[in-house]
């Protein structure tokens, strides 16, 4: 995140840049950075402590959302389709105060605007969700 900041002030000619934000793939597909906001590392922490707003893209595909069952699933009522815990999962991402979403014309927008507006995950769920999905 340094080195990116650096880069923009480089490419402004100063200190006054306009580089406010960045966005990241936070997703079970890539639970790196969700594994490395948990332990306050990665790009996720460091972007937050050097002013940057983070927007987390790609929370979920069709494609690669896990089957949860109906025990593995983090919402607090135990029943989520694959698309809202994967959703609510990017949301609880430590760091992450900003979700894109579906567009407010597709099927899956009330979806992931009604899983938005749960409570986060505790850190200790967040950790257990990316601990099962990572074990072999």
């Amino acid at each position: 995140m340094g080195e990116l900041l650096a880069l923009a002030a480089e490419a402004a000619g100063g200190q006054h840049h306009h580089l406010v934000a960045v966005q990241l793939p936070v997703s079970l597909e890539t639970m790196t950075l969700i594994t490395q906001a948990l332990h306050g590392a990665g790009p996720l922490p460091a972007a937050a402590g050097l002013g940057q707003r983070v927007i987390a893209s790609h929370p979920c595909t069709a494609e690669s959302s896990p089957a949860w069952s109906t025990k593995s699933s983090p919402t607090s009522s135990g029943r989520a389709s694959p698309a809202q815990a994967c959703i609510l999962t990017a949301a609880s991402c430590p760091g992450v105060p900003t979700l894109f979403s579906p567009p407010p014309s597709t099927p899956r927008w009330k979806e992931a605007a009604d899983v938005v507006a749960q409570p986060v995950l505790a850190a200790a769920q967040l950790r257990e969700i990316t601990d099962v999905l990572a074990s072999p």
